[in-house]
């Protein structure tokens, strides 16, 4: 009889049990969703703040501090196309300064995703859809330090006139 009440007893926590791990892991999902969306949110209200923005980064404060060894944080950015016509746009990131003794083609590999695109389509006077997410991978054996990245946009390719000025971007690195 004992036996039994245990045997009932343990399965009752297995499945509450499993049932709260779902809940913890679809909750995340819906947290991402909801963050992705605030960025959006973010990142118009900045836009409607200066109709005459070609770029807004987010944060705001264009300052984004990063532990070494983590990874995939980083900055949106978006683009306005304000022209009068359909117009295709390219941006590149290049590391510009540091506080430290890292060589600027080393701090610009420190960019794994986002640090440049071509062929980006925008209606006249329209913003992107989607905000593009600049990711960093920060190794544990980078020394803590400062680095400014500029953003910079051309009309066309890259080869192309700026569209507006750079846009600078700075990077704390802190220890763990």
């Amino acid at each position: 009889m004992g036996t039994m009440v245990t045997i009932v007893l343990l399965v009752i926590v297995l499945i509450l049990g499993g049932y709260f791990i779902s809940k913890v892991f679809t909750s995340s999902t819906e947290n991402i969703d909801s963050i992705d969306q605030s960025i959006k949110n973010e990142i118009n209200k900045l836009f409607v703040q200066d109709n005459d923005k070609k770029v807004v980064i987010y944060p705001a404060t264009r300052k984004i501090v990063i532990e070494k060894g983590k990874d995939n944080l980083g900055f949106g950015l978006s683009i306005r196309n304000v022209n009068s016509e359909e117009g295709t746009f390219s941006y590149e990131i290049t590391a510009e300064d540091s506080s430290c003794d890292m060589n600027l083609a080393d701090a610009e590999n420190l960019i794994t995703l986002g640090r440049e695109r071509t062929n980006i389509k925008l209606p006249a006077g329209t913003i992107m859809d989607d905000p593009i997410f600049v990711r960093f991978d920060i190794p544990d054996t980078t020394p803590p330090c400062q680095i400014r990245y500029s953003v910079n946009l051309y009309e066309g390719s890259k080869n192309g006139p700026l569209y507006g000025s750079p846009v600078d971007v700075d990077l704390e690195i802190k220890s763990e």
